[in-house]
């Protein structure tokens, strides 16, 4: 079966990770998407790195599924070739750099007000108004602006969190508008404008930090890999060597943690210990009691015990166990697409079902797909060589 967004056509004018993620979703979902690059420097994200066969991680991470339009969208040119691609449009996503969308009239506002069923998003730093909407944004900026960074880590040494949090999760909401506006286009006939900042996304992602400091006027200090809000659940040595996680998030599960896992009926017992907030102010004390029993078992026989208790528990992985991890191996998420150096390794979406096929096409070349899609708009042999000549493309 197809997927559901099929001939739904995206042209997106983007950059590094937020909107290319983004777009790589609806592409995953079935949409063809039209990737605009800089004839000369394209997605810097090409040249982070050449770990994977030749070409970048990073590259090769957000843009399957996609064809490259190598255009230079700043020459008058191009005018032309924008104003056909935008008339086949469904969807247009942009991440320029502040001011730079508008003046090439491709903000959201000013291509919705042109061509009212289109659906438009300006992805950006900081949103639109305000005293920090000049500002360029990377993902490492936002979280440290937002308190995301302050969050994490521990109080005397905050950390990013390794994940690009402020950019996947841009994407992520970027994503759900395009497809909330598109089953409203479907209904009206009518298109939108939509805005998602970075900013606004880490800030809404902080959300029981961000309200906990509003009402009492002080932060939760991070802790590591433990959280303040909840207390034991904590990483804990084992007598292999290796690193166990253990957590429990309300009472039950503490009870059934002190008592049937650990052993410990006396801290189960502890009037001192009955609630959420008391644990964590005696976060030390449990910590110490658990590590201990810890330290006897080797991590397969404590994750064994703890899934028969009942209580939440995981492995810390390094990165480079997790690429044979047999949850991914056992269930085949590890596939294959094309590139221009051949195959490389792809994980699947996350969004597993049988209705429709996932669709896995290639990375794309800088501008290789420039010459067939111009001819899908019109351009002749001859007319493309001009555009050639005069640099636009």
């Amino acid at each position: 079966p197809g997927p559901p967004l099929a001939g739904t056509v995206v042209v997106s004018f983007e950059q590094a990770v937020s909107a290319p993620y983004c777009t790589r979703m609806l592409a995953d979902l079935g949409a063809e998407v039209i990737k605009v690059e800089h004839p000369r420097a394209g997605d810097l994200t090409r040249w982070f790195d050449d770990a994977a066969d030749g070409l970048a991680t990073y590259f090769v991470w957000l843009n399957r599924n996609k064809r490259s339009l190598a255009l230079d969208c700043k020459r008058p040119e191009s005018r032309p070739v924008l104003d056909r691609l935008l008339d086949r449009a469904d969807v247009v996503v942009q991440n320029l750099a502040p001011g730079s969308a508008a003046r090439l009239g491709l903000d959201a506002a000013t291509l919705v007000e042109r061509r009212p069923s289109l659906v438009a998003v300006d992805i950006s730093g900081y949103g639109t108004g305000g005293p920090l909407d000049h500002r360029r944004a990377y993902d490492l900026l936002v979280q440290a602006e937002s308190g995301s960074c302050a969050a994490t880590g521990r109080a005397d040494a905050p950390a990013k969190p390794g994940i690009p949090i402020a950019d996947i999760g841009t994407a992520m909401q970027a994503a759900s508008g395009i497809m909330a506006a598109l089953l409203g286009r479907a209904r009206t006939g009518t298109g939108a404008a939509l805005q998602v900042s970075m900013f606004d996304t880490a800030a809404d992602f902080l959300g029981f930090a961000l309200l906990y400091a509003r009402y009492t006027g002080e932060e939760r200090a991070p802790i590591g890999m433990s959280s303040p809000i909840v207390a034991p659940y904590n990483a804990y040595p084992t007598r292999d060597g290796r690193t166990v996680v253990l957590g429990t998030t309300n009472d039950a599960e503490w009870q059934r943690l002190a008592r049937d896992l650990i052993g410990r009926p006396d801290l189960a017992d502890d009037p001192a210990l009955a609630t959420t907030p008391q644990r964590c102010e005696q976060r030390d004390r449990l910590d110490e009691a658990v590590a201990a029993w810890t330290a006897t078992l080797d991590l397969p026989e404590i994750c064994a015990r703890a899934d028969a208790a009942g209580i939440g528990n995981a492995e810390f992985n390094r990165v480079t166990e997790v690429v044979d991890h047999p949850q991914l191996t056992a269930r085949d998420r590890w596939q294959r697409v094309g590139s221009p150096v051949g195959p490389l390794a792809s994980l699947l979406p996350p969004v597993i079902t049988p209705a429709w096929d996932t669709p896995l096409e290639d990375v794309p070349g800088l501008g290789e797909h420039t010459a067939a899609i111009l001819t899908e708009l019109g351009f002749a042999p001859e007319a493309q060589d001009e555009l050639r000549r005069a640099g636009a493309l």
